[in-house]
């Protein structure tokens, strides 16, 4: 909640009103109030039946919120079809058509009442209706074009009042036939009047290198060992690897809580400068697996694997815990933990001080005073568990439930900074995947959440992680790198970290240090996707061509729906003279990105150099491409 008392969500907003009330009011008012009574019973109904609320319903206006963007486009087009058989019943001029407006955006609540510029959109889109009709911005047309069956017409971007930048509207209706919709703008290109952000989103939403865009984490499954890079700063180190622990209570619900145990674990291990320690993202594909551990520690390539169990009953928890040397079968250490659960934070510190001491490693005091628990409050770490649960699944309907859960975390402890890192992680989502109009005004929110989590906590990696991915986002390249060094010196086993800083140097023009970023991200178990996509890049640029080949073509084997891959490797096969491959590249390419730009795409490129040759080599391939 805001200072001021407010909430902040993301809701999907109906406006309607009556086209041409004050005629049928000057005409005969106490016939007009009967209709308009009555017309309001059926709509409310109908909200009620879609899961909708009445925010507002002042004169001939209603307001209506929806949680869901689906729901919201089902009950406006169902009181349209409604009112087409009241109106029926009544002689011509007496008929009341109402115009309906609906948005999916941000909106500040106090009370049941909602604010902000996700009613004021949803209301210029109501002006925009037709008498009878349904008229959508380009928020809600991205959520509902491929679950549900609608005629549209594309009305263009159209600028409304008090908003600044102009809005993507469409005209719907009932159409069961599917037909499509007529002057689509099937890909929202970025307009050049968003500045840097927008020529960041063409990578980033292209290319895939933002975290992101990985839609699974389950979806990393390079195979580690001889395939994968090696990493000379590894060397010394003990590798270690912590599989899913296994949820035993019987309790489908209760994944969130083993999974989000697993990632703490984890994220604790890496804190220690003398454990390599492979990433969430990779190790959470052995969840339902049963895999042998040396079959497992061969794929990873890691030297140990700890494995676990945990159970909750009634107030109780009891965790089991093997570490295993994959190389011998030997069993380490194994020991068995029965705790009250509001000694859990307790219990994880002393599960990480056993493993670390196991493996004999020293640790700086340094090190050892960051594995602590974050909080005191057990319902706060519970909420924040399941805010992570829904923030995986990548969905809009899931972001609104994650911010709920990160939202009561912050009621519960408002000096919880992974629960204020978790909010800006939504927000920095709604730009990522196009869930919001405004990207400037959201990553702006959603830097605000990374500031405070470091005023209060300035040692978290998380935070320095998140907010080096939102200056990134905002073409403030050297901002992200100085974070993201923040970010790998308190966490150095965060593939993530170097995998941002890897992509973020190549856009910077260092290609070098990029490639060697982007190597060690592979060995600790990046999303292997972007990783492979942007060390071809980065060979590219090098005038490796053939080792860019090899590089984008192996990712290829594993993604061959993944653009990003077409694009550079199209511009690479044309330099060194595979005229056919590079036409055949740029097609799909074309194909699965029907707005692609190569101007645009190269301006993310900081250095002219660089920009050049990727611009030269995607000319070439698009050119031959077109002649075909």
């Amino acid at each position: 909640m805001t200072p001021q008392g407010f909430d902040r969500k993301l809701s999907a907003i109906l406006s309607a009103d009556v086209e041409g009330y004050g005629r049928l009011m000057r005409t005969d008012e106490e016939a007009t109030v009967r209709t308009l009574t009555a017309y309001r019973a059926v709509i409310e109904e109908l909200a009620i039946k879609f899961k909708g609320r009445i925010v507002d319903s002042p004169g001939d206006n209603l307001l209506v919120e929806f949680v869901s963007v689906v729901h919201a486009v089902e009950c406006g087009l169902a009181i349209q079809s409604a009112l087409i058989v009241e109106n029926a019943k009544l002689p011509d001029e007496r008929r009341m058509q109402f115009r309906i407006g609906i948005n999916l955006g941000d909106v500040l609540q106090q009370g049941d009442r909602i604010y902000g510029d996700g009613v004021n959109i949803a209301a210029r889109m109501e002006s925009l209706a037709a008498a009878g009709g349904v008229c959508i911005s380009g928020g809600v047309f991205d959520q509902i074009e491929n679950k549900l069956a609608f005629g549209c017409e594309y009305l263009g971007e159209q600028t409304v009042k008090n908003i600044v930048t102009p809005v993507r509207a469409y005209k719907i209706w009932e159409d069961p036939s599917n037909r499509g919709c007529r002057g689509k703008a099937q890909v929202r290109r970025p307009s050049k009047r968003m500045g840097p952000v927008a020529v960041v989103f063409i990578l980033s939403l292209i290319a895939g290198g933002l975290w992101m865009l990985d839609l699974s984490r389950k979806a990393a499954n390079l195979p580690f060992g001889e395939d994968r890079p090696s990493a000379p700063e590894a060397s010394g180190k003990a590798s270690i690897a912590v599989l899913p622990f296994k949820n035993l209570s019987g309790d489908k619900e209760q994944e969130y809580f083993s999974d989000g145990l697993t990632d703490d674990i984890i994220t604790d291990l890496s804190k220690f400068h003398e454990l390599l320690v492979i990433a969430s993202e990779s190790v959470f594909k052995y969840k339902s697996k049963t895999d042998r551990i040396e079959r497992i520690g061969k794929e990873m390539d890691v030297r140990y694997v700890i494995e676990g169990s945990i159970q909750k009953v009634d107030e109780k928890v009891r965790i089991n815990v093997r570490l295993v040397d994959t190389a011998s079968q030997k069993l380490i250490w194994t020991e068995r933990y029965v705790r009250d659960m509001r000694n859990i934070f307790q219990l994880q510190n002393e599960i990480v001080q056993m493993i670390v001491s196991n493996l004999a490693v020293k640790l700086s005091s340094a090190e050892r005073s960051r594995v602590k628990p974050k909080t005191g409050n057990l319902e706060a770490y519970d909420y924040l568990l399941k805010g992570y649960s829904f923030h995986h699944e990548r969905t809009l309907a899931a972001n609104i439930k994650a911010k709920e859960m990160f939202e009561k975390a912050v009621s519960l402890d408002p000096s919880y900074a992974a629960a204020f890192i978790g909010m800006g992680k939504v927000e920095y989502e709604k730009v990522i995947f196009g869930w919001t109009e405004f990207p400037e005004k959201t990553l702006v929110r959603a830097r605000e959440f990374a500031r405070k989590a470091l005023s209060i906590d300035e040692a978290d990696a998380a935070g320095h992680h998140l907010l080096a991915r939102i200056f990134a986002a905002q073409a403030q390249y050297d901002n992200a790198l100085s974070e993201l060094q923040r970010a790998i010196e308190l966490n150095p086993n965060d593939a993530d970290s170097y995998e941002a800083r890897g992509w973020i140097m190549l856009w910077s023009g260092k290609t070098d240090a990029a490639i060697d970023s982007l190597k060690f991200a592979l060995r600790l178990g990046s999303k292997p996707r972007d990783t492979l996509m942007h060390l071809g890049t980065a060979y590219y640029l090098k005038e490796q061509y053939d080792d860019a080949i090899k590089m984008l073509e192996r990712g290829l084997n594993q993604w061959p729906a993944f653009s990003g891959y077409y694009i550079i490797l199209s511009a690479a096969y044309a330099q060194t003279g595979r005229m056919g491959a590079a036409a055949q590249a740029a097609e799909t390419a074309q194909r699965l990105e029907p707005f692609f730009d190569l101007e645009d795409y190269g301006r993310a490129f900081r250095n002219p150099v660089d920009r050049q040759k990727v611009i030269n080599g995607l000319r070439k391939a698009f050119a031959v491409a077109s002649e075909k």
